[in-house]
């Protein structure tokens, strides 16, 4: 008996045999070790399985037609990359919000992607709180009701003038409708007109021309509804968000607007943040190094870090990849500093070209430096230089800069008698 438990037993079991000089259970313990193994490597491949299906699935929403993607935010906003500048999209049971519009050439693209997007964005109810009175009775109806499809494009808010952001206004605003509200069913009159395009007053007249002059855009890109102040804010919330626009003067170009949505704490930058190169400043249109600084200090002081400077508030830059507080951090920090080289050599009394000579950018170069024709590091250094000598002149304060102290004045002695 002792041999035939001997024969039996795997020998992974010999020490238990030892342990135990019967046999007794020996063969019960092998065959039970081998079950559990069995089922480890069977859960094991399910959750390999599960992970790959989950990975998929995650995947599948980055990528919609030729040139584009689509990058998750938070909550129900979206970024749409590869269209000329970044296009962020509020996407749900309101209807369709986006920032900025993408190049002219991209704008049947930029369309699928948003169509695209409504058929996959699934609404969902937020849970009834019984803790607000009447309000829940609103509530409980939409959560009772079978989820609506989501509405077509309803605004478009262009963070600045140029047509890398703008292009797509016309084709996109007319393929949307807008409403009288954010919960009214009906359209307004002018709805067959398309999406409502808000933007800064100068940003209105960059793009339009007195009566009887060329505009360099077609007035159906115009903008349709500007504002002069310093901020202004949607009358309604858009799809589980309040929308706020801020206007940041003498930055990219004079009228830069930033767009911050508060419920999934997104917030869109236009071209005052980007992660590719050296920003570019449209000096002939009002753009300055200090407008962006302050632009970028502005922005800080809306996002939240979730831990240790990461995650937390997610910025949309006017091109490169989705970026947060830190991102925006360092990047002013970058500009601050090279703005520091520049008027400390400014004050010196510098040229140009002694300026582009010092090398105040070469620690960064590595990072943002870029040299081809549309833009280059010299040409960034220059626009740095130009909006920096002006300050306090006459033409600087064109630019958002500070007046200059007065010289005190002459005085002239009267001649004794």
């Amino acid at each position: 008996m002792k041999g035939l438990v001997e024969r039996d037993v795997p020998r992974r079991t010999l020490r238990t045999r030892r342990l135990n000089p019967e046999g007794k259970r020996d063969f019960f313990l092998a065959r039970r070790s081998e079950t559990i193994m069995k089922r480890f490597f069977i859960v094991c491949a399910g959750l390999g399985v599960a992970l790959l299906t989950v990975h998929g699935l995650a995947q599948q929403p980055r990528t919609s037609g030729q040139d584009l993607d689509i990058v998750p935010v938070h909550g129900n906003v979206y970024m749409i990359a590869g269209a000329g500048g970044n296009i962020t999209a509020s996407i749900g049971r309101d209807g369709v919000f986006l920032v900025d519009t993408g190049l002219a050439a991209m704008s049947d693209k930029v369309l699928e992607a948003v169509r695209q997007l409504t058929r996959q964005v699934q609404v969902k109810e937020p849970p009834v709180d019984l803790r607000w009175g009447a309000e829940t009775r609103g509530t409980l109806q939409n959560s009772l009701n079978p989820a609506m499809p989501p509405k077509p494009i309803r605004y478009i808010v262009n963070t600045h003038f140029h047509p890398d952001h703008t292009g797509g206004n016309e084709k996109l605003a007319k393929a949307g409708r807008t409403f009288t509200g954010g919960n009214v069913a009906g359209d307004i009159a002018d709805a067959g007109q398309g999406a409502a395009i808000f933007a800064y007053e100068n940003t209105l007249n960059h793009m339009s021309a007195p009566t009887g002059s060329q505009a360099p855009t077609p007035d159906g890109a115009w903008p349709t509804d500007t504002f002069h102040q310093e901020s202004m804010k949607l009358s309604h919330f858009f799809n589980g968000d309040a929308i706020q626009i801020v206007h940041i003067p003498g930055a990219h170009t004079d009228g830069d607007v930033i767009v911050y949505f508060r419920g999934s704490d997104v917030l869109a930058s236009g071209d005052i943040f980007q992660m590719t190169t050296y920003p570019f400043i449209d000096v002939d249109n009002g753009g300055t190094i200090n407008g962006l600084i302050e632009g970028c200090n502005r922005m800080l002081d809306i996002v939240i870090p979730e831990f240790r400077m990461e995650g937390g508030t997610m910025v949309v830059p006017g091109h490169g990849r989705l970026s947060d507080g830190a991102d925006l951090a360092y990047y002013r920090d970058m500009l601050t500093i090279i703005r520091d080289r520049a008027q400390a050599l400014i004050k010196q009394g510098k040229t140009l070209e002694q300026v582009k000579a010092a090398k105040i950018t070469a620690d960064y170069d590595p990072r943002w430096g870029v040299s081809n024709t549309v833009w280059s590091t010299d040409k960034f250094v220059e626009a740095v230089y130009k909006t920096l000598h002006r300050a306090g002149s006459p033409e600087g304060l064109r630019y958002g800069f500070p007046k200059a102290a007065p010289k005190p004045a002459a005085t002239t002695k009267k001649k004794n008698q």
